[in-house]
């Protein structure tokens, strides 16, 4: 067999089996965030979630199919190992920067529900407040008139 097409099919098995660990991982581990920055909306979270690992696969496997050919004829052991490392090395860079760039937009997202929520008064006015003349603001009492007739 061509040691072209060996470096095609260790270069596959491994590019598939890293995109799916990571997934995966990504997904078990992602899923708290995510309900954290959706505001603890559980089906929301899971469904986003779903979303982000199919988007995922397709990118990463998409980008692994075309990033396939190679440039030169694999003609030793040598040879080998090095067209692996390169294209295994470059997926996994592509794979750290997917990852990368997913916390930092579900981040700015989280940060700008944060603010939002802060914002808000903790209570909304109730309609009672007391009489003016009583609290810390009213000024003194005064003084009581005589009794008429006295």
């Amino acid at each position: 067999m061509d040691l072209t097409v060996v470096a095609y099919v260790v270069y596959l098995l491994i590019s598939v089996a890293l995109t799916v660990w990571v997934a995966r991982t990504l997904s078990r581990n992602g899923r708290i965030f995510l309900a954290d920055v959706l505001q603890g909306d559980e089906k929301l979270a899971d469904a986003v979630n779903h979303l982000l690992v199919v988007g995922f696969y397709l990118v990463n496997l998409g980008f692994v199919a075309l990033y396939l050919k190679n440039a030169d004829a694999v003609e030793n052991a040598r040879g080998l190992f090095e067209a692996l490392s390169v294209k295994i090395g470059v997926v996994l860079l592509v794979l750290g920067v997917m990852h990368l760039g997913n916390v930092y937009v579900l981040n700015k997202i989280r940060r700008r529900g944060i603010m939002e929520r802060e914002q808000r008064p903790p209570v909304p006015p109730q309609g009672w407040t007391g009489p003016a003349d009583k609290g810390p603001w009213a000024g003194p009492a005064a003084p009581a008139a005589p009794a008429a007739g006295v």
